[in-house]
């Protein structure tokens, strides 16, 4: 039986949450004997990770909805690599991709990652036009059946599965990372995992590392990523007088290594969640976590396994990091409740699995050893 042989499409440039889950997918199906391939633009980040890890790439322009040189291009691609499915995962390459996807007789898979509102107008149809729609978090899935025009039967959240395997903080060594990090044994580390972008409101982080440095004198912060709002935030560490109480780590390759040394953890978004892979990770690690609900961080929120608080506002931050500061018990109880949610519902098996159930429901039939 031939394999399945999914081309995934992606224009953006940048390499977060969503580009990482781009990658993570095409892995885990490809352990399970899914040949996939990738369409991006040549500078882009996912284009350089993906060779990394011995995908096929090939490069377009990308240059808009309706890019006929890109469009033609993904036609040449479908059919030269008898490709079954395409999945499209940005807005650029959702026109593009899913014209591409209809007019050679490729099924059609729309990835929506991010949580805020699609333009409801008639005029917006290419996401109507999919055979299947995933998205991240269940209440991207509700919006877009309310208001995008996507039958129920067609539409289904899968959030990105987190790998328990390298997830699991018994295999590293905190007191070695804590003194990587430069972590003394009397401070509690409180951390924040996110690309460097304004709806994260490292903004928001900053003041409440002001605020609760003010009042606390064994506390050490860390902002890990990279991304376009690295100036502003360097800035106002500065402006501050932070220095010496806020790192800033850039680009980890190896994340969980921080996750280890950390006590608390935090996501402070205001808008465009999906499901935040950065919350999955550190609840797996077993850290009490204090996150906002923007989007569908509340899919996570089960048998009082974190604090979840109100997005864009500072004293429930404040408030909710400082118990946690104050009372080891209570990181304690946080911690023990973290992992076995994520583990049952959001592991990178139990996304793998969903995935190839769609795969299956769109006609195409897995490999004989799954039968």
């Amino acid at each position: 039986m031939k394999p399945i042989r999914i081309l995934h499409t992606e224009w953006s440039g940048g390499w977060g949450g969503q580009e990482v889950r781009i990658i993570d997918e095409m892995l885990s199906v490809r352990d399970r004997g899914i040949e996939v391939f990738l369409a991006s633009t040549a500078h882009a980040k996912i284009t350089e990770k993906a060779r990394a890890h011995g995908i096929p790439v090939f490069t377009l322009p990308f240059r808009g909805n309706l890019d006929f040189k890109t469009l033609f291009g993904l036609i040449k691609i479908i059919k030269s690599e008898n490709i079954n499915i395409v999945n499209t995962h940005s807005g650029k390459d959702t026109w593009v991709g899913g014209f591409a996807a209809k007019l050679t007789g490729a099924k059609f898979i729309r990835t929506r990652h991010l949580s805020n509102p699609i333009n409801p107008s008639r005029l917006n149809f290419i996401h109507s036009l999919a055979d299947y729609v995933i998205t991240t978090g269940e209440s991207v899935r509700t919006n877009m059946i309310d208001h995008n025009r996507v039958p129920a039967d067609k539409i289904v959240s899968i959030p990105t599965g987190i790998d328990e395997q390298i997830f699991n903080r018994h295999l590293y060594d905190r007191a070695a990372n804590r003194q990587k990090f430069g972590i003394a044994n009397s401070e509690i580390a409180i951390g924040l995992v996110a690309i460097l972008r304004s709806f994260k409101r490292h903004d928001l982080f900053l003041d409440m590392a002001k605020e609760l440095c003010s009042r606390h004198d064994n506390l050490k912060f860390f902002i890990a990523g990279d991304g376009p709002k690295h100036d502003e935030i360097a800035n106002q560490i500065a402006r501050e007088n932070l220095q010496n109480k806020v790192i800033m780590t850039g680009y980890l390759q190896r994340p969980v290594e921080l996750l280890s040394a950390l006590d608390i953890f935090t996501l402070c978004s205001d808008r465009f969640e999906g499901v935040p892979q950065a919350v999955m990770q550190a609840l797996m690690m077993e850290l009490p976590v204090v996150a906002t609900s923007s989007g569908s961080t509340g899919d996570l929120h089960d048998d009082d396994n974190f604090q979840l608080i109100a997005p864009g506002e500072l004293a429930p931050l404040i408030s909710a990091v400082e118990l946690l500061i104050n009372d080891p018990h209570k990181r304690e109880y946080y911690a023990q409740r973290a992992r076995s949610t994520i583990v049952k519902k959001f592991s990178r098996s139990v996304m793998t699995e969903r995935l190839l159930t769609i795969y299956q429901k769109l006609g195409c039939k897995r490999p004989s050893f799954f039968l």
